[in-house]
């Protein structure tokens, strides 16, 4: 006699969360895959553009901390933009580790042909959110995370990466 894994209902409220889980996967998924189409360049690159282009000369430093993200991640965007010829580095002062980063004329015509939300949709709903739903889909989220034993460092890798 063999036994089969219970399977579960359409109707039960875990297998109804997993398919939220799964569209809000998906519309995140089909963004980035839209974004690389037109742009020719990553999502979490295209962020990290725009945020160069609405502050001109920032340091790597003070874009990780816009986009939330580790500096390394930072570092490693901001290679490859330049190295894209969409972003110039100058060092100034006497730390010449330091260094002022801005959009070139062909970063910008890029990001003016991209499509937006620059940020990604995800981020952009959540901003749509009123703060009490928010707050109630933190301590949910928190739950989740404590069950599943995730990796608190994986926070602050963009979702484009992943």
């Amino acid at each position: 006699m063999s036994v089969t894994p219970r399977q579960a209902a359409p109707h039960e409220p875990a297998t109804r969360v997993l398919r939220q889980f799964r569209q809000v996967f998906n519309a995140v998924k089909s963004h980035f895959q839209q974004v690389e189409k037109q742009a020719g360049i990553g999502g979490a690159q295209l962020w990290a553009l725009s945020v160069i282009a609405a502050h001109p000369d920032i340091g790597v430093s003070a874009l990780a901390e816009a986009m939330d993200v580790h500096q390394t991640t930072a570092s490693n965007l901001v290679k490859a933009l330049v190295q894209a010829k969409l972003v110039e580095v100058e060092r100034r002062g006497s730390d010449r580790r330091a260094v002022q980063l801005r959009v070139t004329e062909l970063g910008r015509s890029l990001l003016d042909e991209a499509p937006g939300p620059f940020t990604g949709v995800l981020p952009e709903a959540l901003n749509q959110m009123d703060p009490a739903t928010l707050a109630r889909l933190e301590l949910d989220l928190t739950q989740l995370l404590t069950v599943l034993h995730a990796d608190k460092k994986s926070a602050r890798i963009p979702l484009a990466d992943i």
